[in-house]
């Protein structure tokens, strides 16, 4: 199994004007919410605030970034960027498990100490999403093995 970790060398593939689309979305997103909080209460608010706020803005960039490199290549890089799109909006649909868990934890132990639930919510932030990628990771797997078998594991059947 892959470990997970942070490289910032993909910092140095955006270009300047991608990070302002991304802090004008993220902070548009931001303020949508909290008007919606002001008008409906912050229960409401709140659920606008768990959305991935970058997550359309990053995702056309990361298939912007993923077809650039193919070209630079000289191959086509059209299906590589959608690929790489789609397991960027999954680590989404992770991280939102996880923000879901931080949510309920908060909001039943708030009451008795907000240090104690902002840890414990944190903590179980963190728990539910690496439980849900390694959960997805071993699907995947599976998936990928039972698809390798019924191809015969030829390599023109796994490029389709």
């Amino acid at each position: 199994m892959m470990p997970i970790r942070f490289s910032p060398s993909s910092l140095k593939e955006g270009r300047w004007y991608e990070y302002l689309i991304r802090f004008a979305l993220g902070g548009t997103a931001t303020v949508f919410a909290g008007l919606v909080s002001s008008r409906y209460g912050a229960s409401i608010g709140g659920l606008f605030l768990a959305l991935p706020a970058i997550f359309c803005a990053s995702a056309t960039l990361i298939e912007k970034h993923e077809i650039r490199r193919k070209r630079e290549a000289g191959l086509a890089g059209e299906r590589r960027g959608r690929t790489a799109a789609a397991v960027d909006s999954a680590g989404a649909a992770l991280g939102a498990l996880g923000m879901l868990a931080f949510a309920m934890v908060f909001s039943l132990t708030a009451e008795t100490s907000i240090a104690a639930a902002f840890i414990g919510a944190s903590l179980a932030w963190l728990v539910i999403s690496m439980v849900a990628w390694y959960v997805r990771r071993k699907t995947r797997s599976v998936r990928r093995g039972r698809t390798e078998q019924k191809g015969g594991g030829s390599a023109i059947g796994r490029s389709r």
